[in-house]
């Protein structure tokens, strides 16, 4: 008995907050038909794949956006990840033990209200040993963490820009 009142109370203070999920503020700078193109920097090609494919699985898990061509699609997303430079944090007998990677993306939205530049710079920190196929491999992980932070960070700014769409 006491759970369904606070199950009752609980939706009421949800209902009652005007709590909104951002996918419908996504939706009123974005279409249902969005394309996405991704150019990934010379260096990292191995990442392209990915960073394709995270924007596609965003696009739809937060507004169930259907990816299509560009000929197709009402809203273009441009992805361009210009590269990630590393700055070693802590050393241990002469060897970088910590480093950080900073990995900038840039985002150019075609929308039905217009043209917006977005670029976004995403730190992810990691701790790396001494062996050169595990550092290439957390390498790796680090910048694909640091994309998927970038992404996400997109996404905040997109629904952002919804709540302020009329």
């Amino acid at each position: 008995m006491t759970n369904k009142i606070l199950f009752i109370l609980m939706a009421l203070l949800l209902i009652s907050c005007g709590y909104k999920p951002s996918s419908l503020y996504i939706g009123k700078i974005f279409t249902k038909t969005v394309y996405v193109e991704v150019k990934v920097d010379a260096i990292e090609p191995e990442n392209a794949p990915f960073i394709k494919d995270e924007m596609n699985r965003l696009i739809y898990n937060r507004f169930k956006g259907q990816i299509t061509s560009k000929d197709l699609a009402n809203s273009r997303i441009y992805v361009n990840y210009t590269g990630t430079s590393y700055t070693p944090l802590a050393y241990e007998d002469g060897y970088v033990t910590r480093y950080r990677a900073d990995i900038n993306v840039n985002f150019k939205m075609e929308t039905k209200e217009g043209v917006v530049n977005k670029s976004i710079q995403s730190r992810v920190e990691s701790d790396i040993q001494a062996s050169s196929l595990t550092s290439s491999t957390l390498r790796t992980e680090a910048i694909r963490v640091g994309l998927e932070k970038a992404l996400d960070e997109f996404i905040g700014y997109v629904s952002a820009r919804g709540i302020q769409a009329k």
